[in-house]
């Protein structure tokens, strides 16, 4: 199947940005995407102000019109991710349509990006943002998905708990800046990706130095080999790349890292998936 990661600047309001998402997504399918996958916060900036501006139910118009796109254009399409409003509380979400615009999935970030780098970046998630209490996969015709949010990748129990729970390949919508982004982003999927023998995608928003927040960009995917299959740079661009899920099975076959794991010795826990039907 062919996957394409749309990494565009993000403006200041939900319209504007679905007028601008719209065309990339057919440019998308004209490239023979399969699934298309938008950046982390694709409704408005990132910045806690703008999350609570623009927090939106699941229902709310601008995610309406996703789905709405993946119906038209026969895409599966993971929609980044927008500040989710339910009840009292904001969620970091990526929600998910099939190619028929039914919604199937949507994660809520786990683990939230609280940082205070001396000399580099400062910025407080927690400050908005509830954090999400679930893992996600979700199935496609080529194979089971898993899904993460930015700096949810960090944290290698969720990869391996999303490869227990059967996941080919993980998306992650992130954001990382301009001081994680050098040093962390390429290795965060290579690892994930070679530790897990899966498919890693991330999509980052394109660079804006006018935005208060500078995005790293270098939208990226990875095999289960490790090997970097194709990575943007800081600017606006789509990059669309095939995934063949039977080299998970022949990687894991050759170098069998999973069965060899020791679970006499040692073991992982696990937390509500949400594919049970009490999560939604």
């Amino acid at each position: 199947m062919k996957l394409s990661l749309i990494q565009l600047k993000t403006a200041a309001a939900p319209e504007e940005n679905i007028a601008r998402i719209l065309p990339l997504l057919k440019q998308a399918k004209a490239e023979g995407a399969d699934m298309a996958v938008l950046p982390e916060m694709c409704a408005c900036p990132y910045e806690n102000a703008a999350f609570v501006r623009h927090a939106m139910e699941l229902d709310a118009p601008f995610l309406q019109e996703l789905g709405a796109a993946a119906k038209e254009l026969g895409l599966y399409l993971v929609a980044g991710s927008v500040p989710e409003k339910c009840k009292n509380k904001i969620y970091n979400t990526s929600v998910v349509f099939d190619s028929k615009g039914h919604r199937i999935a949507f994660h809520r970030k786990m683990h939230l990006f609280d940082i205070n780098i001396e000399g580099g970046q400062y910025f407080m998630e927690s400050d908005t943002f509830t954090p999400g209490e679930w893992l996600t996969t979700f199935d496609t015709p080529w194979g089971r998905f898993g899904l993460m949010i930015c700096y949810d990748i960090r944290f290698p129990e969720l990869a391996r708990l999303l490869v227990l729970e059967s996941a080919d390949a993980v998306i992650v919508p992130a954001a990382f800046n301009m001081t994680t982004g050098p040093a962390h982003w390429e290795l965060s999927f290579r690892a994930r990706a070679l530790d897990n023998q899966i498919f890693m995608a991330g999509c980052a928003p394109a660079r804006d130095t006018n935005a208060s927040y500078h995005s790293w960009g270098h939208s990226i995917v990875t095999d289960p080999w490790g090997t970097v299959l194709g990575q943007l740079e800081e600017n606006e661009d789509i990059l669309t790349v095939e995934l063949d899920f039977s080299k998970v099975e022949k990687v894991r076959r050759e170098l069998p890292l999973l069965k060899h794991r020791r679970t006499d010795l040692y073991g992982i826990g696990s937390v509500m998936s949400g594919t049970d039907t009490n999560w939604r």
